[in-house]
């Protein structure tokens, strides 16, 4: 049944094999062209957003080098157990293929940087000899120095010279999956999807296999900010009017909320006095990076609009 379920979704059935087959930037693309042309993989610290493709990569580097390797998932199983159990037992047997062994830790920022953590840095450094270790985790900084000091770290970040290339890749890629998957689709679709999400293929894929349930993917799955949606919303805020502007979230629930945090952003000079604007965005990227980690969308995006409502001074 697992197998079926994986099968099922588009991210595990046309997840890349090969490095080759990753869409990354230059940069770390020659990074880990090295990496197998020397046979030789080291510890590494993979950091950046979800859905770009570090796990993916990981997977990739061990299949295509032919290591043996297990996935923890740090979200799951981050306490100091795991390191006493699944890591020790794992690290101290042989290897089916002779070589050295990799451990794919997912999510290791979420590891308790108190217990888990700590043992996590001893067992890299006693199981070197047999077994290496790929941590991917999405900020950096909750990583402990110890750890990040005996691990390569490589920053999933793309530069902007080089978006508008892979955002084309992941155009190619997408349109043919929806081809082998016999979906009739609408190419500025598509293209208005990857710009939502990118670099988030994931996302992207996600939400394109859930729109082909009917067999197609048209325009009628596109939901916009316009100007006037904007401007509905910049009055009750500026009226103090809870009730119409709690309708608004309501309204635009389907966005996506870096999108609508983005788009409330690019408004402000057309609404705000300036002396308002910095405190403004302050907002709007805190409560963005909440929309990350909040059980309830709606409450985090009201909060947002509250604050900026009673802390900023709209133009007359």
């Amino acid at each position: 049944m697992e197998h079926n379920d994986r099968e099922f979704l588009w991210v595990e059935k046309y997840r890349p094999k090969t490095v080759a087959d990753c869409v990354l930037p230059k940069a770390i693309q020659e990074t880990f062209d090295g990496f197998v042309q020397q046979g030789n993989l080291p510890n590494v610290l993979f950091v950046g957003t979800p859905g770009v493709g570090k796990t993916t990569l990981a997977r990739a580097l061990c299949d295509q080098m032919s290591i043996d390797y297990i996935i923890i998932n740090g979200s799951e199983e981050s306490g100091i157990d795991m390191l006493r159990t699944k890591v020790r037992d794992y690290a101290t047997t042989s290897s089916l293929t002779g070589g050295r062994k990799m451990i794919i830790v997912d999510e290791a920022d979420f590891l308790n940087p108190q217990s888990t953590q700590p043992a996590l840095r001893g067992a890299i450094e006693e199981f070197s000899s047999n077994c290496g270790f790929i941590l991917t985790a999405n900020y950096q900084s909750k990583i402990l120095p110890a750890i990040q000091s005996r691990c390569r770290p490589i920053v999933f970040s793309i530069p902007r010279s080089e978006r508008a290339v892979l955002a084309k890749e992941f155009m190619i890629r997408a349109t043919n999956i929806l081809e082998e998957e016999e979906i009739v689709f609408n190419k500025r679709v598509i293209a208005e999807l990857i710009t939502k999400h990118f670099p988030d293929f994931r996302s992207i894929l996600n939400e394109m296999q859930a729109y082909s349930s009917c067999g197609k993917i048209d325009e009628g799955i596109l939901v916009r900010l316009n100007e006037t949606d904007i401007k509905m919303l910049m009055s009750s805020l500026k009226d103090k009017n809870f009730k119409v502007m709690r309708k608004w979230v309501v309204d635009n629930l389907d966005n996506d909320p870096t999108t609508l945090f983005r788009t409330i952003y690019d408004a402000l000079y057309l609404y705000l006095e300036k002396q308002s604007i910095p405190q403004a965005i302050l907002c709007l990227a805190q409560y963005q990076f909440q929309a990350a980690h909040v059980a309830d969308q709606e409450i985090n995006t009201v909060a947002c609009f509250l604050e900026i409502m009673s802390s900023c001074v709209f133009k007359a």
